[in-house]
C-alpha cells in the first residue's frame, strides 16, 4: 500500500506537527505513515481522514 497523506495534508495547508496534534500522535508518527510506509491503526486513520475531510479509501492506494 501507498499513503497519500502527505499529497492531502499539503493541500489543506496543514504542517506534520499540525496534523499531528489534531489526531493525537506525534509529528514523527506522522513522518513515518508518509515517508516510511508505516500504516496507522483504523483509529488513528479515521481521525486523519476526517482532519483533511477526504474518505479513508482516499488515504491509501494498493500498490502490488
Amino acid at each position: 500500500m501507498k499513503s497519500n497523506i502527505k499529497v492531502y495534508r499539503e493541500m489543506k495547508g496543514l504542517s506534520r506537527p499540525a496534523l499531528a496534534e489534531k489526531v493525537g500522535v506525534s509529528w514523527e508518527t506522522i513522518k513515518a505513515y508518509e515517508v516510511k510506509g508505516a500504516f496507522p491503526s483504523l483509529k488513528v486513520a479515521f481521525k486523519i481522514a476526517k482532519e483533511l475531510d477526504v474518505k479513508i479509501d482516499d488515504l491509501f492506494e494498493i500498490t502490488e
